[in-house]
């Protein structure tokens, strides 16, 4: 097992490795006073893994409940996050109690984003099922749910209590989800870690506990650096804001971690043609890309994705932050009038064919 040390105002440890789920009662009692716990999970996840959360929790001698919802970013919404006030309300949990969030991207930042906001703040755990969770969204605090005009712009800071990483559950994963939280993987390469980008690209299967803690590890020094979002930690980004684009045009059919990986592209390319970034870098991306079972392209034009970007969290008045690839495992931040952003778009797609 491997521990990380998340150093932020309210510091706690991420823990990586095999058969952690039994440990999460034990955890639970160490992190909260209150003889109770709220297990929020989502319908995929739930026959998996809900009774062993729960029978842990039992054993640990807390009074344990389940809040399920129906699996998928279409459910991270106003109602599903009133829903589950509702049942925290109806069930008596106490500013002593706690909440864990057992499940991917969307059941964290939902979990989160309750845990925050009821009685003004109790204490959470994130327990991720899937790889896209364990390397980006169950650290770093961010919590949020999506509104009708963007992705993920009702939030708080909130950091979770602690982590666990149960690599066995990764185990169980489609192939396809899997693939989607390699493209989170590639990205911490791509924006900091050139050692991290030859490891993936070494031949057979990497050691990814070794790689969630690379990966946990380069995200825990950006939010100590930056635990609110307004300077080095924005480097997370890189290709969020034309993915978060690609996501919504598409009602959220296509993935997170599939529209990354396209936004990761056009970027580059865009990078490229303004001279910002290396040539090479292109081809060495897509071929990481390829390998790890991820698109390169959309079929979305730049006008499309352009509108569906101008509600983005990141923007800031008339500007927007960009993370641009400056080199093979450097990237770095470049602010850029907001009415640029749709040529930068054209670029990247205008080269879809080289």
């Amino acid at each position: 097992m491997t521990s990380v040390k998340i150093q932020t105002a309210a510091p706690y440890a991420v823990e990586v490795g095999a058969g952690l789920l039994e440990r999460a009662g034990e955890t639970a009692r160490s992190c909260w006073k209150g003889p109770a716990a709220a297990v929020v999970t989502d319908s995929n996840v739930a026959p998996l893994y809900l009774e062993r959360c729960l029978d842990s929790l039992k054993e640990a001698g807390l009074r344990a409940v389940s809040f399920v919802f129906l699996a998928g970013e279409a459910s991270k919404n106003g109602k599903t996050y009133l829903e589950l006030l509702e049942f925290l309300a109806q069930n008596q949990i106490t500013r002593a109690d706690g909440l864990i969030a057992l499940g991917g991207g969307v059941v964290g930042d939902l979990t989160g984003f309750a845990a925050a906001t009821f009685l003004r703040g109790i204490p959470f755990l994130q327990l991720p099922t899937t790889l896209l969770a364990a390397v980006d969204a169950s650290v770093g605090g961010k919590t949020a749910i999506d509104l009708e005009h963007g992705k993920n712009l009702a939030g708080a800071f909130y950091q979770p209590r602690a982590v666990l990483c149960d690599l066995d559950c990764l185990k169980t994963l489609p192939a396809e989800v899997f693939s989607d939280g390699c493209a989170e993987v590639i990205k911490y390469g791509m924006i900091g870690d050139e050692a991290l980008l030859s490891l993936l690209n070494a031949p057979g299967e990497p050691d990814w506990e070794d790689i969630i803690a690379r990966c946990v590890a380069q995200k825990g020094r950006l939010v100590e650096e930056d635990e609110f979002d307004t300077g080095a930690r924005q480097l997370l980004n890189l290709g969020h804001t034309i993915g978060h684009g690609i996501e919504a045009c598409s009602g959220y059919q296509i993935s997170h971690g599939k529209a990354v990986a396209i936004g990761m592209v056009l970027i580059t390319r865009a990078a490229a043609s303004y001279g910002l970034c290396p040539p090479e870098v292109l081809p060495g991306l897509l071929s990481l890309l390829n390998k790890y079972g991820l698109p390169e392209r959309t079929d979305y034009d730049a006008q499309a994705l352009y509108q569906r970007t101008l509600s983005d969290k990141k923007r800031s008045g008339d500007h927007i932050q960009l993370v641009v690839p400056a080199a093979w495992g450097k990237s770095v931040l470049h602010s850029l009038p907001v009415g640029e952003l749709e040529t930068w778009i054209e670029r990247g797609l205008s080269c879809r064919a080289q």
